[in-house]
C-alpha cells in the first residue's frame, strides 16, 4: 500500500515537454504524439531508445527522462534514429536534414506555403483559394469556402 502512495505523489498530472502540456494519464505513446512534429513511429522508436513500456503513464516518468525525451525529440539524429523519420529532409534554405517541432514547424509550413503562392505554382493557387491541392474531386467534397458554412446543392428551377 505504501507504494501506491508514494505512487501518487510522483505522478504528475500535466507533463510540459517542449512547451505542449499533456495529460498525465495518457501512455507515453499517446502522450508523446500530441507534440506537433512528433508522429507514431517517432514516439515508438524514442520509447524503444530509452526502454521505456508504450503503454506506461506519462506522469510517472522522471525529470531525467523527460528531459532526455525532449532532447530526442529535438535532435533525433544524434540519438541514433535513420534520416527518413525527420520530417524536414534536404531544407530548401540550407539543404540540411532537420526535424522540426511545435512552432518552429507551423512557420516553416506556412512559409513553404507563401513561397508557392509567391512563384505561383499550381500548388500555391489551389492552397490560397482553398481547394485540394492532391487531384481530388471537388463535386461532392470540399464544398465550402474557407471554413465557412458548407455550400448545398442547387436544383434547376422547373
Amino acid at each position: 500500500m505504501s507504494k501506491m502512495v508514494e505512487n501518487e505523489k510522483n505522478f504528475k498530472h500535466v507533463v510540459r515537454i517542449l512547451m505542449t502540456d499533456i495529460n498525465g494519464k495518457s501512455t507515453i505513446n499517446g502522450g508523446l504524439q500530441k507534440i506537433r512534429g512528433v508522429n507514431h513511429a517517432l514516439s515508438h522508436a524514442i520509447c524503444t531508445v530509452l526502454k521505456l513500456k508504450d503503454t506506461e503513464k506519462i506522469g510517472d516518468i522522471d525529470e531525467n527522462t523527460l528531459n532526455s525525451i525532449e532532447e530526442i525529440i529535438k535532435n533525433p539524429s544524434a540519438a541514433g534514429m535513420p534520416e527518413w523519420m525527420l520530417n524536414r529532409r534536404k531544407d530548401l534554405d540550407d539543404g540540411t536534414d532537420k526535424h522540426l517541432v511545435n512552432i518552429d514547424l507551423k512557420l516553416q509550413k506556412e512559409f513553404d506555403y507563401k513561397r508557392l503562392q509567391k512563384i505561383k505554382s499550381y500548388r500555391g493557387l489551389r492552397l490560397s483559394v482553398g481547394l485540394p491541392v492532391r487531384g481530388q474531386r471537388t463535386r461532392s467534397n470540399f464544398r465550402n469556402k474557407k471554413g465557412g458554412k458548407s455550400l448545398g446543392v442547387k436544383k434547376k428551377k422547373k
